[in-house]
């Protein structure tokens, strides 16, 4: 007698099948989430070369020189566009920063005063309800969307002309970015720096005594550059502390 056929090569396959489709599941997820992976750290890389880009911008900004290094002779620097200036002698340093201090956001045209609230500005975003230690208006501390207002922050070649050159190739477009709260933007803090005056205002090394700085004027900038990525949550801050010397003949 034939034995009746009871259907088990049909289900073997069926659960072959199965676990067909749960690898091809799992492949796809991990592909995909590697693309996510290079996606952000592409994003980030981005942003970083942009906030580099901008420090850079900020350093021709202070030296009164073009994007190509060339000295300023016309607009768009600084001297040929009503902007305020960066102090060209020590007798200017004080009606500049008091003239910084009277601004509710203690900048303008990307120029500030000493930022004396908390430093980590960035961190204060537009609609936040709740941030520890709270703010205090008296001393500058507004959010970032404040901080970003035209006239308030320095865009990437407003005052070098850099945006428009692009003989080295296409531009990184959080450079180009220029609708509010996105691209990239820098602020310039000027430190008085004395070298008889002992305060906490000043830059010193580890014996308490004056950095042996040669300077025409005697401030140092503290610069901060900021650059939004091209995802919502990519941002990258740089700070660095410029001193402009002077050769030593």
């Amino acid at each position: 007698m034939h034995g009746h056929q009871r259907g088990v090569a049909l289900f073997v396959v069926i659960v072959f099948v199965m676990l067909s489709m749960l690898l091809a599941l799992w492949a796809s997820r991990t592909s995909l989430f590697n693309e996510m992976v290079v996606s952000n750290d592409a994003d980030y890389q981005r942003a970083f070369e942009a906030a580099q880009a901008l420090l850079q911008d900020a350093e021709l900004d202070i030296r009164g020189e073009m994007a190509d290094g060339s000295p300023c002779s016309g607009p768009p620097c600084r001297a040929y566009s009503g902007a305020l200036k960066f102090p060209g002698d020590t007798n200017e340093i004080n009606p500049l920063i008091t003239r910084l201090e009277s601004e509710s956001t203690r900048c303008k045209d990307g120029l500030c005063a000493r930022r004396v609230g908390r430093q980590d500005f960035w961190n204060y975003e537009k609609g936040t309800t709740t941030i520890t230690p709270a703010a205090d208006t008296s001393l500058g501390e507004v959010p970032l969307t404040e901080l970003t207002k035209e006239n308030v922050a320095a865009r990437y070649g407003q005052f070098t002309g850099a945006a428009d050159d692009t003989s080295s190739g296409p531009l990184n477009p959080i450079l180009t970015e220029k609708d509010e709260g996105k691209g990239g933007w820098y602020w310039i803090e000027i430190l008085r720096y004395s070298e008889k005056a002992k305060t906490a205002n000043l830059i010193v090394d580890s014996s308490t005594s004056q950095l042996p700085l040669n300077l025409d004027v005697y401030v140092v900038y503290r610069i901060t550059a900021v650059a939004k990525g091209l995802k919502p949550n990519t941002t990258v801050v740089l700070q660095e502390t410029y001193a402009r010397q002077r050769a030593k003949d």
